[in-house]
């Protein structure tokens, strides 16, 4: 019993080291050098592929245009990158407090 519950108490503490790994591996990937890889004409799918998923987003659908506004942030990072019509068309990259 004290061998199962061991073996249960090492499988949750793994869970939880694997888990902190992956979030922070994402934040990793909101840096300078990632911000120059994103250029004008990449699609949403890009970007995330580069950056990981957006912190936040917010979009706007008006017949025939459709805009985004996507930030990712870490550490004291913010990437902000607008999209229209499902392309890059402007980027910012600000570096502040954390």
């Amino acid at each position: 019993m004290a061998r199962r519950r061991l073996s249960h108490l090492l499988a949750v503490a793994l869970g939880i080291v694997i888990c902190i790994s992956l979030v922070s591996c994402s934040s990793f990937k909101i840096s300078q050098e990632n911000f120059e890889k994103i250029q004008t004409g990449m699609s949403l799918a890009q970007v995330t592929a580069i950056l990981g998923e957006p912190t936040e987003s917010n979009s706007v659908d008006l017949a025939v245009f459709s805009g985004t506004v996507s930030k990712w942030k870490a550490g004291g990072i913010t990437i902000t990158i607008q999209f229209v019509n499902g392309k890059v068309v402007a980027k910012q990259f600000s570096k502040g407090d954390k």
